[in-house]
């Protein structure tokens, strides 16, 4: 799979946006918590492992409830004014985490990511021009990497060719959330669709989908597939990918 070509990858990985969902299409809620989802998540590592990926991406909130669980950042507000200019801390991991953070909100305490079977993964924060410079005084305290991609809002595929000029990574899994995951694929920057469905649903209505439209991008047409595969996995589950049609 990372030898993957395509003439819209020429600058940029070949992007997957593989994502383990409810049979109604959520990607959050209750239903996380029932047994049918543990053994459904490791197939969507098995998965996602196929890939051969050398990063996966988040938004601002998955990381926080995942990763940071709501550490604020302790910031010097006395400190130098930097450059708008991305910084790569580690060239040549094994492995990288990407985390969409166009404010500067997030508070790491360190500049990798251990999860699940995945390798070490080092962090890699996209910004935009809006941070502050006490957080990226913050991020360098740490050694974590950054790249700026948009002014006030997120450009995904300047952020996408970035990800590979500066850190050479070919495959890049887009895990969500749903904003997300539309931000890019209204770029027309998502080549791959895969999700793993999981043989539960529950009736919340507050919760996020595979795609979700923040409020302030504009409207967009809706976006068509063609099937690639289908395959039943472990525990009553299915692996569903689809291609971006053109």
């Amino acid at each position: 799979m990372s030898n993957q070509t395509n003439s819209k990858t020429v600058n940029r990985p070949y992007i997957v946006c593989h994502m383990m969902t409810s049979l109604n299409g959520k990607i959050t809620g209750p239903f996380m918590q029932l047994p049918e989802t543990r053994i459904v998540d490791e197939e969507y590592e098995r998965t996602n492992e196929t890939y051969h990926p050398h990063a996966w991406l988040c938004g601002r909130v998955t990381m926080e409830e995942n990763f940071t669980r709501g550490h604020k950042p302790e910031l010097d507000e006395n400190v130098p004014i930097y450059s708008r200019t991305d910084y790569v801390a580690k060239p040549n991991a094994e492995m990288y985490i990407v985390s969409v953070d166009p404010s500067g909100k997030l508070g790491w305490t360190q500049n990798y990511v251990d999860y699940m079977s995945r390798p070490r993964a080092h962090i890699i924060e996209v910004l935009t021009n809006k941070v502050t410079d006490a957080y990226i005084t913050y991020l360098r305290k740490y050694e974590i990497s950054y790249i700026f991609a948009g002014e006030d809002s997120l450009n995904c595929t300047l952020a996408a060719e970035k990800l590979k000029s500066l850190f050479d990574i070919e495959v890049l899994m887009l895990s969500g959330g749903g904003f997300i995951n539309w931000s890019f694929l209204q770029e027309d920057i998502v080549d791959e669709l895969s999700i793993v469905m999981i043989p539960v649903t529950d009736g919340e209505t507050d919760t996020v989908t595979l795609f979700e439209k923040a409020d302030y991008l504009p409207s967009k047409a809706p976006v068509a597939f063609s099937l690639k595969s289908v395959e039943a996995t472990e525990g009553d589950g299915v692996w569903l990918r689809y291609i971006v049609k053109n």
